[in-house]
């Protein structure tokens, strides 16, 4: 067998990004950039250049071939609870006829009780929810140590109308829709709606604030159709474990889609990424760069009120 040591692509493709974002007021989704450019990049072209015919993980999700389109699409996992398209959108399309996922058709319980008929010592692992390359202090504690406590720049927090209202410890450690730990008291509830790198200011609001009717996203990958420009009625996730919702994808440019909600929706942000649906098929994703606001009368009656 072969080991191989990809700590290089790691640290330039995966965790430098990841600081990066965060470094620019952005909420960054590392799983996706791990898949891209690690799982189904440089571990793919190493198989490749082996002689390897396939690479299998144990990735939850199918990989089918659809012979009225003629072309490999990337499906959901048949478990909800543990399916993973959403961290695979970013796959190229033209490995899918050379990747196996070998779990995608099981249950997580039906995956243990193979484990433990077969006495794998990690029939009864427990499961990891967490980034594999952040320690238990966190995020915030793996940013400093990288980049220095002194990168972090104070700064103001504004209103909507532009008023400062407090102080912040840095954009690196807020992230859109987060309540918690701000420090303002205003007589109301107020969430960060709003990260501007340019001025280094956090913007906070109301509820209403957190509501848009659509996205600009980059970064575009396309992994079970092709380009088109015709608008396409869809279903997206906005973030992993998000239910997903109606909305009509438009392809900017070969690198940029714009989306519209059928109903407006809460906290859009930034450096996630927003997945496309066909029914069980992953049609392919972006990154979020912006939220398109809503004007008063597009928001949700229950938030009508804040």
């Amino acid at each position: 067998h072969y080991v191989f040591n990809f700590a290089k692509d790691i640290n330039d493709f995966i965790i430098d990004d990841f600081t990066n974002e965060y470094l620019n007021g952005r909420t960054p989704n590392p799983c996706v950039r791990c898949n891209q450019h690690l799982k189904f990049g440089s571990l793919y072209d190493k198989v490749k250049s082996l002689g390897g015919d396939y690479i299998a993980t144990g990735h939850y999700g199918i990989i089918d071939y659809n012979n009225e389109r003629q072309l490999f699409q990337l499906k959901k996992g048949v478990d909800p609870r543990k399916d993973q398209s959403y961290f695979l959108y970013s796959m190229k399309k033209e490995t899918l006829s050379s990747v196996l996922f070998p779990l995608g058709g099981l249950t997580k319980q039906e995956v243990r009780d193979l484990a433990r008929k077969y006495n794998l010592n990690t029939a009864d692992k427990p499961e990891s929810q967490d980034i594999c390359f952040v320690p238990d202090a966190g995020y915030k504690k793996f940013l400093e140590d990288r980049v220095g406590k002194e990168v972090m720049i104070p700064g103001d927090f504004k209103d909507e109308e532009g008023n400062t209202v407090g102080q912040h410890k840095g954009i690196a450690y807020y992230t859109i829709g987060q309540r918690d730990k701000l420090g303002i008291a205003l007589g109301y509830p107020v969430y960060v709606y709003k990260i501007e790198k340019s001025t280094n200011t956090v913007y906070v609001g109301n509820l209403t604030h957190l509501y848009a009717k659509g996205l600009i996203a980059g970064q575009l990958n396309l992994v079970s159709m092709n380009f088109t420009q015709e608008t396409l009625e869809v279903k997206v996730r906005i973030r992993y474990n998000q239910p997903e919702v109606k909305a009509y994808l438009t392809c900017v440019n070969e690198g940029q889609v714009k989306v519209i909600f059928e109903t407006p929706q809460k906290s859009v942000t930034p450096g996630q990424s927003v997945v496309f649906y066909d029914g069980e098929v992953v049609l392919g994703g972006a990154i979020i760069d912006e939220a398109i606001a809503c004007v008063p009368q597009e928001l949700p009656l229950e938030t009508a009120q804040h």
